[in-house]
């Protein structure tokens, strides 16, 4: 089953949708801009506000 999630490169700083798993298995992945293979994969955040800093304290 084929995982599919954002990710940016962090040479270039394009942001781009990709495979993370193929058949359980992590895929090597590389910036489809500039070909880097320094690139992460950015965090979901779907629905979630959560607070941070002295806000999230009282």
């Amino acid at each position: 089953m084929e995982v599919r999630r954002k990710f940016r490169c962090m040479r270039c700083g394009h942001e781009f949708t990709a495979i993370h798993t193929k058949d359980g298995e992590p895929v090597e992945r590389t910036c489809p801009k500039c070909r880097s293979n320094s690139i992460r994969m950015l965090k979901e955040q779907a629905g979630k506000a959560a607070k941070k800093g002295p806000e999230a304290v009282r």
